[in-house]
């Protein structure tokens, strides 16, 4: 029976799983009489019983071949149980035995207690996935874990963005200890913590940022290769903040509103500034206010400034600067409610209900996200403005 190109590299991920048989499983160079040969006969059951595990195909591959060696006869074949394993992994041993007993090999039909143990343990599937909180420039960290075939779990990180897109991704090989102790670090974060979310929660918000991803900006190459794993969630799955939503609800009222225009006053919400034209022009118009020539009171300056706010905010925060926006206060939502700040999370909802219903102009989060982040220039005008020096009586000659 000729060798598949999956067997060698599923027998190369059981090398790494089984530390102690890859010395002899990787001198076979994916040859199963080779490997028949280099193993014991308590190795052979480990590592046929790994691959019939976590590797099916190449586990149902290998007992095929090993069936049809005479040498498999007494070896692993008879003395491996099929109770430990998937459903998928039990039919291949079966088909492998039932060849061995049409060829007139006695094949007991129960497995003595003791060898059971010599399989190798199956581990608890882990699966896990996590958000942070969305940091002042709009990103946010998203975790994604699942078991490795190779053994151990991988662990996704990604930097997200509605603006930039997937700035980052990384993926790490570890062991489950460490794994754990890692996320248990995450949830104790004094600054933007993550939280738990259902995974599928998680690979839906990754595919929302993902299909917005600037042209400018290309995907990361780790991500186009794993995107079946991050990306690609169940029929349905909501992001994060839509369970929110679903959850808390999004009533539109005042109190709710002023709540959010707290937190972004406070720089516990936002500002998620965006290096548009329209804010860069008023930064400077306001900028020419506080430098005037004119005699006005830091009053009057203010006045004119919060006109000038007024009329901009509609260019700021029109789309997809207003969506982007939208979707940094539900999935903040999460964050909080998740966090045990149940009123917060209404706030934020309740906010952005309030960009998705328009107008922008009487939205007071839209006013204090614009505020906060002109901040600094805005407080240029409560210094008098700059004198032009009194010109000297004194002639140079």
């Amino acid at each position: 029976m000729s060798t598949s190109v999956g067997l060698p590299e599923a027998l190369e991920r059981a090398a790494t799983a089984l530390p102690g048989d890859a010395d002899a499983i990787r001198p076979a160079n994916g040859d199963p009489a080779a490997l028949l040969r280099a193993l014991d006969a308590e190795a052979a059951v480990r590592v046929l019983g790994w691959l019939l595990t976590f590797e099916p195909e190449a586990g149902a591959e290998l007992a095929d071949t090993w069936a049809e060696d005479p040498e498999a006869a007494s070896g692993p074949l008879p003395r491996l149980t099929g109770e430990a394993l998937p459903k998928a992994g039990r039919k291949a041993l079966s088909r492998a035995r039932h060849r061995l007993r049409s060829r007139g090999i006695e094949v007991p039909d129960a497995q003595p207690a003791a060898v059971v143990a010599k399989l190798p343990p199956i581990e608890e599937e882990l699966q896990a996935a996590f958000v942070s909180a969305v940091d002042p420039r709009g990103t946010r960290l998203a975790y994604l874990v699942e078991s490795n075939p190779a053994g151990g779990v991988r662990l996704f990180e990604l930097v997200l963005d509605e603006e930039r897109g997937i700035v980052e991704f990384e993926v790490y090989a570890t062991g489950r200890s460490k794994a754990r102790q890692f996320l248990r670090d995450l949830r104790a974060r004094e600054r933007f913590p993550a939280v738990e979310a259902p995974a599928e929660a998680v690979r839906a918000l990754v595919k929302q940022v993902a299909e917005g991803q600037p042209a400018s900006r290309p995907l990361p190459r780790g991500f186009i290769e794993f995107r079946a794993h991050v990306a690609e969630p169940k029929p349905g799955a909501q992001t994060p903040g839509a369970l929110a939503r679903e959850a808390l609800g999004a009533a539109l009222d005042a109190q709710a509103l002023t709540r959010a225009t707290e937190l972004v006053r406070r720089h516990e919400i936002g500002p998620w500034p965006t290096a548009t034209p329209v804010l860069e022009k008023v930064a400077e118009r306001i900028g020419e206010l506080a430098k005037s020539p004119l005699v006005l009171s830091p009053a009057a300056r203010r006045e004119q400034a919060q006109s000038l706010l007024a009329e901009a905010l509609g260019e700021v925060f029109a789309d997809p600067v207003g969506a982007y926006t939208t979707q940094r206060f539900e999935e903040s939502a999460y964050v909080l409610w998740k966090t045990g700040r149940e009123e917060d999370a209404r706030a934020c909802l309740a906010a952005a209900k309030a960009f998705r219903a328009g107008p922008v102009t009487e939205n007071p989060v839209a006013r204090a996200l614009l505020e906060v982040v002109l901040a600094p220039v805005l407080a240029g005008l409560e210094e008098p403005a700059p004198r032009e020096a009194e010109p000297s009586l004194l002639v140079k000659p």
